[in-house]
């Protein structure tokens, strides 16, 4: 039951008055419902609903938009033929002018990485042995998941790679072995390095995933100067390239035996993950276009946005906001909006579920995983776990930045207020 509070009564008031010039906007705003069904009739023509992404850079939401940049660069490759093998190598060369690690390539995304990394640590160049995989008798094939397993593991596995958990440094000194053909990790900061430190006095190279990982930018060069072997970073999520492609870079001979496990090698346990022209190319622009950016100035767009929202919905008696970067992967400002579910008799789950069935279909990030297999967390204590450091997600409703279309922020924090403050009333009147 909720019971209203004068003194918040008073200040959801002011807040009223202060969001004022806001909420006038919101018809002007809503013109922008006109262009986006003009845009939309692709997909609706075969009955495919598009949406407002507030959840962030999901790949089961199709993940980021693409740069323009990388739009216009994708076409223009698309208007000529090129030798796949010479082009790996010629964006190789400029992405270790770009990042400063030896080499790189562009893969079909970060977990495409993980399976031509995991393949070349294996195989290597050798071509009797990139034709075994994923039979890997006679080869070193242990993998050691340092931090523990995750839901994407399955791209080392069907590389060959036998998985081998150690949560801790010391698990992870004690697990190496002469079979131990990788480490994989997606730990950062100290417990990266204190890492690095195992691995290299052992002579065994190290993965680490930080697919979410840019922005900022500066990570691609971060982890050439502290000497991480192999490290990858999806190219459709921050980064704002090509959905399906990814970066892989690290030591020449480590990347060139990972062109040796993938596409175009026929014969090769990587050949499935193909990536083309346009993709290569594309993912290429995306990196030199974040060389080029003002990631202060995408940060403060990107707090204007969620803060638009933020002073929409804290009309609402009852409701209110946060908003921080978060200190792991997908650092953008993100608004998180808090109420008394019991008082409202009113979930974080019931909020989410009105507003992907609403029109127009908002997605926004709260504890729940469509797109996540669900015996992934059916296997005990050696299941998959989140980054390291990262406590369990609580059920929670926030709203990402980077995703949202211009105007799409004022829908997005209408539609909340709406449904939040309909809730409150039902409450009351149930009181």
């Amino acid at each position: 039951m909720y019971k209203p509070n004068f003194l918040a009564s008073r200040r959801t008031f002011a807040r009223t008055i202060a969001a004022a010039p806001l909420v006038a906007s919101l018809a002007a705003k809503d013109a922008i419902a006109g262009v986006r069904g003009r845009k939309e009739d692709i997909y609706r023509r075969i009955g495919v609903r598009p949406l407002i992404n507030a959840r962030g850079t999901w790949t089961y939401l199709s993940g980021s938009l693409e740069l323009p940049e990388v739009r216009q660069a994708k076409q223009e490759a698309a208007m000529h033929f090129v030798d796949i093998f010479e082009l790996q190598r010629g964006v190789g060369r400029r992405l270790a002018e770009l990042s400063g690690a030896e080499s790189g390539i562009v893969t079909s995304g970060a977990a495409g990485a993980m399976a031509a990394a995991t393949a070349a640590c294996i195989a290597g160049t050798d071509p009797k042995k990139v034709w075994q995989l994923p039979d890997t008798t006679g080869l070193k094939s242990e993998v050691i998941m340092f931090g523990g397993r995750n839901a994407f593991d399955s791209a080392i596995r069907l590389a060959g790679g036998k998985l081998v958990v150690a949560r801790t440094h010391e698990e992870l000194e004690r697990a190496l072995n002469e079979n131990t053909a990788m480490v994989y990790t997606t730990a950062l900061g100290e417990r990266l390095e204190k890492a690095l430190t195992i691995t290299k006095k052992a002579g065994v190279p190290l993965l680490l995933d930080d697919a979410a990982g840019i922005p900022p930018i500066e990570n691609l060069s971060l982890y050439a100067r502290m000497g991480v072997d192999l490290y990858t970073f999806s190219g459709g999520k921050g980064l704002a390239g090509p959905q399906c492609s990814g970066l892989l870079l690290g030591r020449k001979d480590l990347i060139e035996a990972a062109l040796a496990n993938c596409s175009p090698w026929e014969g090769a346990v990587c050949r499935a993950m193909k990536v083309g022209k346009e993709e290569i190319m594309g993912c290429l622009a995306a990196v030199e276009a974040w060389k080029k950016k003002d990631l202060n100035a995408l940060n403060k767009e990107w707090g204007a946005r969620v803060g638009r929202i933020a002073k929409l919905v804290e009309t609402v008696d009852g409701v209110t906001t946060d908003i921080r970067i978060p200190e792991g992967g997908n650092r953008y400002p993100t608004l998180t909006v808090k109420w008394d579910e019991t008082a409202f008799a009113f979930s974080v789950a019931d909020c989410v579920k009105q507003l992907s069935e609403g029109e127009p279909r908002i997605e926004v990030l709260s504890a729940s995983n469509p797109s996540m297999v669900p015996a992934v967390h059916e296997e005990g204590d050696n299941r998959p776990r989140k980054r390291e450091g990262q406590p369990a997600r609580q059920n929670r409703l926030q709203i990402v930045p980077s995703t949202l279309q211009s105007g799409e922020d004022v829908i997005v924090g209408k539609r909340l207020r709406s449904i939040l403050a309909q809730a409150r009333s039902r409450a009351a009147k149930r009181g």
